[in-house]
């Protein structure tokens, strides 16, 4: 399957994206460019259904990738049990205008309620 590059090395693109998920865990929304937006959310549902699986082995895996272990108990305590009846599709994307200076397309992710 194919994924965005970002413009960056893979270290940097793995770095931005586990900062991304931190925030969007700690925050429930935020807002970032349409294409960050768009390969967060694949990481985002991949976390989110370690957390639904709730073992010892999913949580060392997302502890691994979130920067914030308070982030990850709030994930496994509180987002997962949110999502027990849902089989993917927790984030939700809204545009926004383009950014000021260089009118880069901007978006909401949020944590689909």
């Amino acid at each position: 399957m194919a994924r965005s590059r970002l413009r960056r090395i893979s270290g940097a693109r793995k770095a931005l994206l586990r900062s991304l998920v931190t925030s969007l865990f700690q925050y429930g929304k935020i807002t970032t460019t349409e294409s960050k937006a768009k390969e967060l959310r694949r990481v985002a549902d991949k976390m989110i259904t370690l957390a639904k699986r709730g073992d010892l082995h999913a949580r060392r895996q997302a502890e691994a990738f979130i920067m914030d272990k308070a982030v990850t108990k709030k994930l496994f305590d509180e987002i997962a049990k949110k999502y027990t009846e849902r089989n993917g599709g927790y984030t939700t994307i809204a545009k926004l205008e383009g950014r000021l200076g260089d009118n880069a397309p901007q978006v909401i992710i949020a944590l689909v309620d």
